[in-house]
Parts: C-alpha cells; structure tokens; sequence
C-alpha cells in the first residue's frame, strides 16, 4: 500500500513555514455531523454509551475538530474515570502493535481510526494517545494533535516519551516556558539528566531569538554583564563554563557531533550568528556530511534569513528611504534564492513529501517561474487538503502566462473548494474570479463573483468600485 501524503514522513517541517489544514468534509457531512454532536451533547448526562457512539462518529468524520475530539474524551473519563494501565498492559493492549505497523508505513488515517477503539476501551492508554498526535501532525491537524498530546500528559505525566513530544509540539509552536516545563518534569527520571539539561538549554535559546533579542548587534553574556556594572554570577557563569566544556570536549573528540550544535545554540546566543554559522559547518564536516546535520544548518540559515528580512522591514517602517528599501530588496531576493535551494533540495530528497512541493512551487512562483510552479503545484493538487489553495495559486500562474480560461478554470475550483475557515483565501479567489471574468467580459460571472465577496467583505480593496462599473454597464445595456 502506498504511503499517504505527509507534512513530516520523509523530513522535518520547517515550523515557520508549517500552516495548519482542516480535514476535507462536505457541507452535507458537516451539517450531519452538528446533528451527531447535538445529540451526544444531549444525551452525555443520562446516556454516556451513546454520547461516545455519536461523539465517536464526530470524530471520525472531522478528525481535526479539536471540539469533537475534547466532548468525546470527556464522555469516555465519565464512563471509565480515571483508571490507569501500567506501562507494559499499555504496550501489550489489543491493537497497539497494529498501530506501530500503520506508523511505519505513514497510514495516518488509518492510525486515527483503529486508535480510536482501543480509546474506547481505554481512554488513559498514554501510548495510543502519542501515536494519534503524530498522526494528527502528520496530517497538519494541529488542534486535535493538542488534544491528544494534553490527554497523553494527564494519563502519564512522568512519562518521558509523553514529555518529550509535548515539548517538541510546545516549541514548534512558540510555547517556550511549557516545553521547558516538560524537560524539567523529567529531569530526574535515571539517565535523561544531561538531555533534560541540554533541551532545556536550548529552548532558551529559542525562547530569546523568537523574542527578537540578540540576533543582531548581540553583546556576549560577560559584556552584558559589564554593561549593568556587575561580575558575572548565576546563568552568565553557567553558560561560559557549558561554552568551555564544550570546546573542550570537541578538541578531545572532534566526532561528537552533539557538542558542536549545543555549543552552535550558546553561540548564536551569546556572540553571533556568523560564529554560530562557521560551527554549524564544522559539525557538516566532522559528520561527514550527515543529512541530519546538514538540514539543522539549512533550517537555521532559512531562520536567520528571514529575521533579517523582518528587521528591514521594520527599519522602514521607522526610516522609509530609498536605501532602506534596496537593502530590503536585496535581503528578500537572497532569501528567495536561498529558499529556492533548499526546498528543490528537500524534494530531491523526499519525492512523496506533497509539503516540499508545495513550499518549492510557492518558491518558484515567487521567483516568476510559473510553467515549473505549475508543474509542482500540479504534482499537490493530489492532496485533498490542499485543494482549494492550490487551485488558486495555479490560477494566479496560469492568468500570469495568459492561460485565461484555465486560469478561471482553477479559480472556479478554488471558490467552491475553500471552506469556511479559510476566509481569506476565499476572497482572494473570489476576486482573482470576479477581476478574471470581468476582462474576459462575462459580466454575469464577474457580477456572481464580485458580489459573494462583497458579502463577504464589501471593504476588500476595489470591489466595491467594480460592482458599481458593472452595474453602470448593466444599466447601459437595458436603457440602450
């Protein structure tokens, strides 16, 4: 069987990048399932089999309905309370070997589906509950991936696979004092004292990029001790003794590969990103060249690069002069080229991966390479997730080479695809349709178009103004 389309199967997700998606469920199916939820909702007091059994349903019809997911574990804790499994009755309940079997071969779906019964017979099996997050994030179901992942800590919050993925879900999603929190739960557990330690060390170092502190004209740690006119005591000393342990554990032993990233991670922080860079380097090369390693360096020079592209943005919101602006120019034309490499790289090297595709053709596109942006966007539409939002960016490429009916085409696919939630690229379709249909004088489309966004957002830059020309021309046409 072939594996199913994934935002993390093959490689690591740039989590800048990563944009959450909602599973693909009909207005009809939609409406069904409000019903089911009504009714478990209804009956959850006085009939908690029943509520499961529609709260069930919810679930497997919209499994990225973070509000199903939460009614559903609420009516099975009333049915089961709080009745634990230890770790091997865990491990050996029926259907989690057939779950490990699904994982390796990426059939999330599957995962969603048959982890859910062994859920139902018992809602605190920590184990299941991590292998529907992944699941769940794999599918880029970030809400119901949450949902799992919290109910995974309450069943076992000392366990350190459970801790440990909540921390890597945590920060990927900028939660820096929750994922700290994590490692420092089970910073005692015999034997996860130094990678605690380390993890904690470097989501730190996360928390204060993030922030906007030091990525550019940083002070080292002791200069910025001097400059509040004190000695160097508590976290400074901490970190300039873990920066000499580790240079001294790289010159005894120029493999260790760890040494050289966590002394790269103090680096950026406490000096510069150049010297944070060069270590990066030496790690590619004392790796020889591992690809790990190598998408470590290209994850954080794509990080770099668009802080720098955000730090000339803001200098021109202050400073808005010519100069500025051709230093902005010249920054995002580095980061587009350099963004172009590493996602035609990353396709290379994972040609099921639906994501680098998508992320190389919105690259290409950029860049003004619409006939091999179409090819890859093509290459996406595969991915019920992704239909309405790939429809429309093939239709900006095909409008752009002057396919006009084949761009109409895909705008038509891209308004009726896009559901509720993504508003915004709704009204983008719905004008692109409406502006299209207009200088291809359908007027009646672009009048159809035109006027569902305005509904929409009658404020939506000139729609307003085009439903007034159009109904100057339709008024012609009937006085005439």
């Amino acid at each position: 069987m072939s594996k199913e389309s994934t935002a993390s199967t093959s490689g690591p997700v740039d989590p800048v990048r990563r944009t959450p998606t909602v599973a693909d469920v009909s207005p009809a199916e939609r409406s069904r399932l409000t019903q089911c939820f009504q009714r478990g909702t209804q009956s959850l007091a006085t009939n908690a089999e029943y509520a499961i059994e529609m709260f069930s349903g919810c679930v497997l019809g919209d499994p990225s309905n973070a509000v199903y997911l939460q009614s559903l574990l609420v009516a099975l804790k009333k049915k089961y309370g709080s009745k634990k499994l230890g770790m091997l009755s865990v491990l050996w309940s029926a259907g989690y070997s057939g779950l490990k079997k699904l994982a390796n071969s990426a059939q999330w779906h599957k995962i969603l589906k048959q982890g859910l019964e062994i859920l139902k017979t018992n809602p605190n099996n920590h184990a299941c509950l991590l292998l529907m997050a992944e699941a769940c994030g794999n599918l880029l179901f970030y809400d119901t991936q949450r949902t799992y992942l919290k109910s995974a800590l309450d069943a076992a919050p000392a366990d350190p696979e459970v801790n440990r993925q909540c921390a890597k879900f945590l920060a990927d999603h900028g939660e820096f004092d929750q994922a700290i929190a994590c490692w420092v739960r089970i910073a005692g557990v015999k034997g996860l004292a130094e990678e605690s330690q380390h993890e904690i060390s470097r989501l730190q170092v996360e928390k204060t990029i993030v922030a906007g502190h030091g990525l550019t004209g940083r002070s080292g740690a002791s200069a910025s001790v001097q400059q509040a006119g004190g000695a160097a005591t508590g976290p400074v000393v901490e970190a300039v003794d873990r920066t000499a342990t580790l240079k001294q554990a790289i010159q005894k032993n120029p493999a260790d590969i760890e040494s050289y990233l966590e002394l790269a991670d103090l680096l950026e922080r406490d000096a510069t990103v150049e010297e944070a860079e060069k270590m990066l380097e030496r790690a590619l090369a004392a790796s020889g060249n591992d690809l790990k390693v190598r998408e470590h360096l290209e994850d954080r020079q794509l990080r770099w690069s668009r802080h720098k592209v955000h730090i000339a943005e803001k200098r021109i919101e202050s400073e808005d002069t010519s100069a500025n602006r051709s230093v902005l120019e010249r920054l995002r034309g580095g980061q587009l080229k350099q963004e172009l490499e590493v996602y035609s790289a990353r396709c290379a090297r994972y040609p099921e991966n639906i994501t680098w595709k998508y992320e190389f053709a919105l690259r290409l596109k950029a860049a003004g390479n619409y006939s091999e942006a179409i090819r890859h966007f093509q290459d996406v539409l595969q991915d019920a997730r992704r239909k309405g939002a790939v429809a429309l960016e093939l239709g900006e490429c095909f409008q752009k080479i002057k396919q006009y009916q084949l761009a109409m085409r895909n705008y038509v696919t891209a308004v009726e695809s896009l559901t509720a939630r993504e508003v915004e690229l709704r009204k983008r379709a719905l004008y692109r349709a409406g502006v299209l249909a207009t200088g291809l004088e359908d007027n009646d489309a672009a009048q159809k178009y035109l006027s569902l966004l305005a509904g929409l957002d009658f404020g939506y830059r000139d729609v307003a103004q085009r439903l007034d020309k159009l109904g100057s021309l339709k008024d012609k046409g009937v006085s005439d």
